[in-house]
């Protein structure tokens, strides 16, 4: 069985991207996402509207992943066309490249290191940090990885995060940001002067809320699962923190779809220019990648994901409160 470098070295038979399949996979998801748009403003009853902004929203994450692979150069790297195309995008989902490359650079980089900045990933404190930490600095970190925060991620994750404190920091670097923030400002409001704001609530608030929600979460709990391991710098490894520090999401073949396949993301961790497309072939084809840490969307799992709040490092496992320092100290 491979590991390390070789590993990595046998995976980039898959990092090829391939431009008709690229591009087809930008329209075809921007034809779907233009028609179920339509759909939430001209059919007729409102529990179909509320069915087509759900299904917005779900094709909002695939072009998100997409556009985030093409971030990282996975897909169409030498395209001027596709460079602006997914600069209007970040810009319209409110994930500017100015901002996600930084931060989702330093995530790859970075991921499962214990005392690392929390840039681009949500905070992890160890049960040693976490008990001697004040009162205040336990309610900010709790507060970042609430299950609400994440559940809101429209407000917290992309308009706080990506775009307002961004502009507040530096406004010249994140020029993009201070763009989008107005670009949605204007989107809303003319939706709702032209078409009211019943039609702005199932074709903007809804498929914006939804795929904020769904992207908040995956992002959270592929690193942030019961079987998840954490490293001070010193013990970290690229490989270690693909194959032991990032899940593999079981999906079915709808939501594989809609996700872009980003359930495997212990692979993409591996190596980020692996297209969306060609993970699971990678999976299929490298027997060191069958068997990793996994996570899955349903109820039961994610409640037991969003109870894990510190590190361990005696136990060697991310714990609830409750678990960690006893019922009273429970979120």
């Amino acid at each position: 069985m491979r590991s390390g470098k070789e590993l990595i070295l046998a995976t980039r038979e898959f990092a090829k991207d391939n431009t008709a399949k690229s591009w087809f996979a930008v329209f075809s998801t921007l034809g779907l996402l233009s028609l179920a748009a339509t759909a939430t403003v001209l059919l007729p009853f409102w529990f179909l509207k509320l069915g087509a902004s759900v299904f917005a929203g779900l094709l909002m994450v695939r072009m998100f992943v997409i556009y985030h692979d093409h971030q990282h150069h996975a897909i169409l790297p030498r395209s001027k066309a596709a460079k602006f195309l997914m600069r209007f995008w970040g810009i319209f989902a409110m994930t500017p490249s100015c901002i996600w490359q930084h931060s989702h650079n330093h995530h790859h980089n970075h991921n499962s290191k214990l005392r690392s900045a929390h840039i681009g990933s949500y905070p992890v404190m160890t049960t040693e940090r976490y008990a001697k930490a004040s009162q205040q600095e336990r309610t900010k970190y709790l507060m970042m990885r609430h299950p609400m925060t994440i559940l809101m991620g429209y407000v917290t994750v992309f308009i706080m995060g990506m775009c307002i404190v961004p502009v507040l920091e530096n406004l010249k670097e994140n020029r993009d940001s201070l763009i989008a923030l107005i670009v949605h400002t204007l989107l809303y409001a003319v939706v709702i002067t032209v078409l009211g704001w019943v039609n702005a609530l199932f074709l903007l608030l809804i498929p914006f809320f939804v795929a904020s929600a769904l992207g908040s979460y995956l992002f959270y709990a592929q690193h942030n699962f019961p079987q998840v391991i954490f490293k001070d710098k010193e013990g970290w490894s690229y490989e270690g923190a693909a194959l032991d520090s990032s899940s593999y999401c079981q999906m079915g073949p709808f939501m594989n779809f809609m996700t872009g396949n980003i359930g495997y993301h212990h692979i993409h961790h591996l190596n980020a220019k692996i297209p969306f497309y060609r993970l699971p072939e990678a999976y299929e084809k490298l027997p060191e990648l069958q068997t990793p840490r996994v996570t899955s969307l349903k109820p039961g799992e994610i409640l037991r994901c969003l109870r894990l709040k510190v590190w361990d490092v005696e136990k060697q496992r991310l714990l609830p409160l409750d678990e960690a320092f006893g019922p009273s100290q429970s979120a």
